[in-house]
């Protein structure tokens, strides 16, 4: 199974699956790292600055995350280029710095590095130049050139490519930054990339705090690069043969190598409780993956919450119903060593 690409600006978890130890929630800094072609963050006193990637590798034209970001598979000692493109949307000229940061994946979310933080990937990387001035409706390019060490590691790292504008107001002092990025997933091996990969593992039914109904799917990432998730739920076979959707995930979830996280589906509020069959759909650029089950939606207007979350529940179950195998198996054991003894 597999999985879709997208970056979050903020991370959101439940209570039940953060009890258990599954998840941490996280807020980001409030920026935006690239929507569908461009990214756009608000200028003052209007209008925006917009990135984009100017060009997609052949190889990978295919896949809808490498036309949001820059993805690539090389080995030690290899050198890439790619072209960005900086436009100003804005009422006037803007000065534009860009540069890069180190950046990271933590608890679902794709953070970047405050300022130009370094990390091993932005030490590798250079941009054919640090400063533009764009006229209004202006656009530019810059080059990024990634330099990978002959003795560079095997493995998958993170950056981001900024542009930044900075505004002041000289009666207070007090200075707005504004910026936005690409992200960078540069993996670093011979041969062709690890395969990608995820399996939803569980859904969940619940509702929030004010009675609206949320369906939670805990997805793991199963494969050798993070993934970026997107995709939809259908409700079928509701009361009365009933069906609702399709509801669009909530975007954002970013899995780490091996990690798993939370995707979260919010719904009308209206919608009955169920019974439902539950069919959520998810991808991560070229791959895809479904899961399925049968849930229903708490009553009343408990909060998602380790006492209302039915995916708690499950997982409890199963570590009950565990226990009580182990201690069965223990049981017939010893009763079996106490029978040989006696012969």
């Amino acid at each position: 199974m597999s999985t879709p690409d997208r970056l979050p600006i903020r991370s959101h978890k439940s209570s039940a699956l953060r009890a258990v130890g599954l998840l941490g929630a996280v807020i980001s800094l409030a920026i935006l790292l690239s929507a569908p072609l461009t990214a756009v963050a608000a200028t003052s006193p209007g209008g925006s600055i917009g990135i984009r990637l100017a060009e997609v590798d052949a190889a990978s034209a295919a896949d809808p995350r490498a036309r949001l970001y820059v993805i690539d598979r090389v080995a030690p000692g290899s050198t890439i280029r790619r072209t960005i493109e900086i436009s100003n949307d804005t009422g006037g000229s803007r000065n534009i710095a860009t540069y890069v940061s180190g950046a990271s994946i933590i608890d679902g979310v794709f953070v970047g590095a405050d300022g130009a933080s370094a990390n091993e990937l932005s030490s590798w990387i250079s941009l054919s130049t640090n400063t533009l001035h764009l006229a209004a409706k202006g656009k530019a390019k810059v080059v990024a050139t990634i330099v990978v060490p002959a003795q560079a590691s095997a493995g998958e790292r993170y950056g981001v490519i900024w542009a930044e504008v900075r505004s002041g107001n000289a009666s207070t002092g007090i200075v707005t930054v504004n910026r936005v990025g690409i992200r960078i997933y540069l993996s670093v091996g011979e041969g062709g990339a690890p395969a990608s990969s995820f399996v939803i593992r569980a859904l969940a039914g619940a509702r929030g705090g004010d009675g609206a109904p949320v369906v939670e799917a805990l997805v793991a990432n199963t494969g050798g690069r993070a993934l970026d998730l997107s995709g939809e739920l259908n409700l079928t076979q509701g009361p009365g043969g009933s069906s609702a959707g399709p509801y669009a995930a909530t975007l954002g979830t970013t899995l780490a190598i091996g990690a798993s996280s939370v995707v979260l589906i919010h719904l009308p509020k209206a919608l009955p409780d169920g019974p439902w069959l539950a069919t959520l759909n998810l991808r991560s650029g070229l791959i895809t993956g479904s899961g399925q089950a049968t849930i229903s939606f708490v009553n009343g207007s408990q909060p998602v919450d380790a006492q209302s979350n039915v995916l708690l529940q499950v997982l409890l179950g199963l570590a009950i119903v565990a226990v009580v195998v182990l201690a069965g198996a223990l049981f017939r054991s010893l009763r079996a060593r106490r029978r040989r003894r006696s012969l």
